[in-house]
Order: structure tokens, then C-alpha cells, then sequence
């Protein structure tokens, strides 16, 4: 009942007229940059963090919620019509979205999609709003080594589950953890790594780093790449569903939400996982598995509603224990902490407002989307003629306008351009900035667990591993550590996981 009330107190917080228009403005973008190839959630995010400065909390993280979930909506759209996944969770869509188009029925699958996307969003909500509090009440119970713990087991499955290359994103990760250690000394108060720069005596800004990596990189990228696909965007007819594709639908959505929640819970899950997972099931349960690939409905239902699902339930971990599962929610955390607002346990006592407003939104968000994507479909589609040149000149002029205006420095945009280049040969040669901008944010979180861990036990590790709930953290850690090393080895073999290989794949083309 108590988190019914807080919730009712949260749509009070979203119906002001400002968070009300700046939800709608969120999944709007989210839909808009869904839709193109090329520029993603992450980059965006990154494009708008100069923006947070100048809004409440509460309407800046709707926005940035909005723009993640929403571009999950998007994402179908070239994927269905184009066979171009515009996001990495929607790639698998692609297989049965796309034949189904070239078969005159692309309107039901965007319809179906969208309808599923809904439902699984809506729901992942009610179990936020039911599950988070519980969450946050039993983190409670953590200290500095669970802290240090759960940390690190974050920063593994990211980088085990959320790449291509393990190697190269572990090379990433530690860089990240090395920029984090710029600045003052959390315990000690000194300075490190300054090189006698004023500049850098309070550390490099997360602003400029994220701006750098994910938006000039991201976009020198893109615009180096030709985008492949059938050129010849697919025609719309009717959008609705008919009764016997809802009839045929029902049981993916179910299973997508049910696969979805968890999924995205964990570290390292995500739209992804969650999308394979649901496409896995029910290419398995069906009578007739031979129709997946051919334009089966069931195909683009059930990884639809999954992703939509996973990415609502994400917020679980990054708003009880401040943990981000992705680069994405990696952002929103550092949108927080420009705010003075450290997510956590705390959180729902000392910030309810933020908390459940931004739990509320998600729900008017998803109804926006709903009415978005049904009748607008067809002007979504048009923006698919607007050149990748274009954009990405509009972007980098904002980038550099956006970051001086943070703090009006010059040292910042030269941060920020080192850190594009950076990110830009990053992706070149196969390194993920993901990794490194993650540790990055959750560096000092590492950092100041595991020193103050260290000073309550008179230096000895052991204090990781004799807690119970840090060394069943711990313990796991080791099992996904030895689970790469043995996934290695068997893929040298010849006899690599398929599963998990396709997730990465599927992960690098973001």
C-alpha cells in the first residue's frame, strides 16, 4: 500500500507542466535517434548532460529515462522496415520483421511491436515500483566491502557479457579506473595525477569524457561507415494487428516480460540479452520453429517486449544501489551526481520526489510512446532520409557549444576532443568505450569501498570474502571470470557458446 501512495505522489511530481514536457521531449528524441542508424542512445544522453545543468533533477532524469526506453520504440522501425537494427537490441527483430515486410505485412509488426513494447514496459514499472523498495531496504544492510563487491562484479559482467572482446574491454575497464584516480585522494584529500595543471586538481570532467567518447568518436565512426542494408524503405499499410496476430502474439509478450524483468536487473544484461533470450524461447516452444526467419510474428512480439522490459527493470540496480547496468544508465548516473544526488539505498527517503516521479514518468512515457509510434509511424520513417552528414555535423556543433558552456573553460573541450579522437581509434581498432566510460563513473565508487574496507580490517582482503554477502558477491565474480576463461578455451576448440557469442556480436554493432 505505502508504495502505491508514494507512487500516486510520484504522477503528482511528473504532472508539473515542466517534467510533463520534458518527458515528452525524452521519448520523443529516444524515438527520433531509435530510428536513425548511426547515433544511439548513449551518444545522445552524452549530448544532453550540458542541459541537466540548467533543469530540476526530476526533470532531467525523465528526460534522459525517456530518451533510453524510448529509443528501444525506435529501434524497431528500421528494423522492420530497413533490415538496419537501429539499436543493438533490435537487431534480432530484424529477422522476422523484415521478411515480414518484404511480405506486405510490416505495419502489423510495427504494430505488434509497439503493443508489446507497452505492455512489457508497464509492467517492469509495477514491479519497479513494487521491488525497488524492498532493494533499497535490504542494501541498507551494505557496507564499504559489499559496496567494493558488487562494484566489481558489475564492472565484470559488463565487460564479460556486454562485448566483443573480453581482452580489450578489460584494457578499457582499467583505463577508465586509472582516469577515475585523476583529482583528490577520496580518503587522504591530496592531490594525484595533476601534474601540477590547476585544471586537473578536482579531476577531468565526466562531461567532457562522455561527450568525447560517445559523441565526436561515435560520430566519426558513423560517418566512416556505409550503412548496409536493402536501401528501399518498406511500405506501411495497415499497423493494427489482426485478431489472429494478437492471438498468435499473446504468449511471446507474456514470456518476453517475464524473461525481460530479470534479464535486465543484472549487470550486463540489457535489451540485448533479453531480446536473444525471448527470440531463443520461442523459436523453441513453437510448433512450427521452421517459420522463425520467414516471418514469424511470434519472432518480433516476444524480443520486442523483452528489450522495452529489461530496459524499465535496468533502473532497479541504478536507483537502489547506485549501480549502473550499461553505458546508458552509466550516464544517468553521472547526471545525478552533477546534481549532488549519489543514488542508493538512501535515495527513496532522501530524494522521494526524484525517486517516485521518475518511476511515474515511465508510465505516462510509455503511453506517449504508444500514441507515438501507432498513427506517427509514417513520419518516424521519413527521418530515415535525413543523411548521417548531416547529423553528425548538427551533433558535433552542439558537443562543443554544450560542454564550454558547462563551465566555460577551454581545458574541457580539449578533454573532450582528446577523448573523441581517443574513442574514435578506440573503435577502429576494436576497443569498446563502454567499458572505460563505466569504470570511469564507478571508479571513485570502487575506490573509496575498498580503501575504507582495507582501514576496518587492518589491511587484510580477507574482510571480502569472510562477510556473507560480500563473498557470495565475490563468489560470483570467480564464477563469471572462470566461465570466460573456459568459453575461451572452448571456442579455440571450435565449440564456443552460441548464445553468448551472439550477444557480444549483436552488442558491437551498436
Amino acid at each position: 500500500m505505502d508504495s502505491l501512495t508514494n507512487l500516486a505522489s510520484g504522477f503528482g511530481v511528473v504532472f508539473a507542466p515542466e517534467n510533463l514536457l520534458f518527458v515528452f521531449l525524452g521519448v520523443t528524441i529516444g524515438t527520433v535517434i531509435g530510428v536513425l542508424p548511426g547515433l544511439g542512445p548513449t551518444a545522445t544522453i552524452a549530448l544532453l548532460l550540458p542541459i541537466t545543468y540548467s533543469i530540476s533533477p526530476e526533470a532531467s532524469i525523465m528526460m534522459l529515462a525517456g530518451v533510453y526506453y524510448g529509443s528501444m520504440y525506435g529501434g524497431t522501425i528500421t528494423s522492420v522496415l530497413l533490415r538496419i537494427p537501429g539499436e543493438a537490441a533490435s537487431a534480432i527483430t530484424a529477422l522476422d520483421g523484415y521478411e515480414m515486410t518484404k511480405q506486405g505485412r510490416g505495419g502489423p509488426a510495427l504494430g505488434i511491436a509497439a503493443i508489446g513494447s507497452f505492455i512489457g514496459g508497464t509492467i517492469s514499472i509495477v514491479g519497479l515500483a513494487l521491488i525497488a523498495p524492498a532493494v533499497a531496504t535490504a542494501a541498507l544492510r551494505f557496507g564499504p566491502p559489499e559496496y567494493a563487491a558488487i562494484t566489481i562484479l558489475g564492472l565484470v559482467l559488463v565487460t564479460y557479457l556486454g562485448t566483443k572482446s573480453t581482452v580489450k574491454s578489460v584494457i578499457a575497464a582499467l583505463f577508465g579506473l586509472l582516469l577515475a584516480a585523476v583529482g583528490p585522494d577520496p580518503i587522504q584529500g591530496t592531490s594525484r595525477f595533476s601534474f601540477d595543471m590547476p585544471e586537473l586538481i578536482s579531476g577531468l570532467d565526466l562531461v567532457a569524457i562522455a561527450m568525447g567518447m560517445f559523441g565526436i568518436g561515435e560520430i566519426m565512426y558513423n560517418l566512416e561507415q556505409r550503412v548496409k542494408g536493402s536501401g528501399t524503405i518498406g511500405a506501411i499499410n495497415r499497423i493494427l494487428p489482426t485478431r489472429d496476430d494478437w492471438k498468435a502474439s499473446r504468449g511471446p509478450i507474456a514470456r518476453g516480460t517475464i524473461l525481460g524483468f530479470p534479464i535486465g536487473v543484472l549487470p550486463g544484461g540489457g535489451g540485448v540479452m533479453s531480446s536473444l533470450a525471448s527470440y531463443a524461447v520461442e523459436k523453441k516452444v513453437a510448433k512450427e520453429p521452421q517459420r522463425f526467419g520467414k516471418g514469424a510474428i511470434e519472432g518480433v512480439a516476444g524480443p520486442e517486449t523483452a528489450n522495452n522490459a529489461s530496459s524499465i527493470s535496468a533502473f532497479i540496480p541504478l536507483l537502489t544501489l547506485g549501480l549502473p547496468s550499461n553505458a546508458v544508465l552509466a550516464l544517468i548516473l553521472g547526471a545525478l551526481m552533477m546534481q549532488d544526488i549519489t543514488p542508493g539505498p538512501t535515495m527513496i527517503n532522501d530524494h522521494p520526489e526524484l525517486f517516485w516521479g521518475v518511476i511515474a514518468s515511465m508510465f505516462i512515457g510509455n503511453l506517449i510512446l504508444l500514441a507515438l509510434n501507432l498513427p506517427f509511424v509514417g513520419l518516424f520513417v521519413q527521418l530515415l532520409r535525413v543523411r548521417i552528414g548531416i547529423i553528425g555535423g548538427v551533433a558535433l556543433l552542439i558537443t562543443l557549444i554544450g560542454v564550454y558552456t558547462i563551465s566555460y573553460t577551454q581545458f574541457d573541450m580539449w578533454v573532450m576532443i582528446i577523448a573523441g579522437f581517443v574513442g574514435y581509434l578506440m573503435r577502429k581498432t576494436g576497443f569498446e568505450p563502454a567499458p572505460l566510460v563505466l569504470a570511469f563513473v564507478l571508479g571513485s565508487v570502487l575506490e573509496v569501498g575498498f580503501r575504507q574496507s582495507l582501514l576496518m580490517s587492518d589491511g587484510s582482503l580477507s574482510i571480502f570474502v569472510t562477510r556473507p554477502i560480500s563473498g557470495t558477491i565475490i563468489a560470483v565474480v570467480a564464477v563469471v571470470i572462470l566461465a570466460s576463461v573456459v568459453g575461451a578455451i572452448r571456442r579455440r576448440r571450435g565449440k564456443g557458446n552460441g548464445f553468448i557469442d551472439m550477444t557480444k556480436q549483436l552488442s558491437a554493432e551498436d
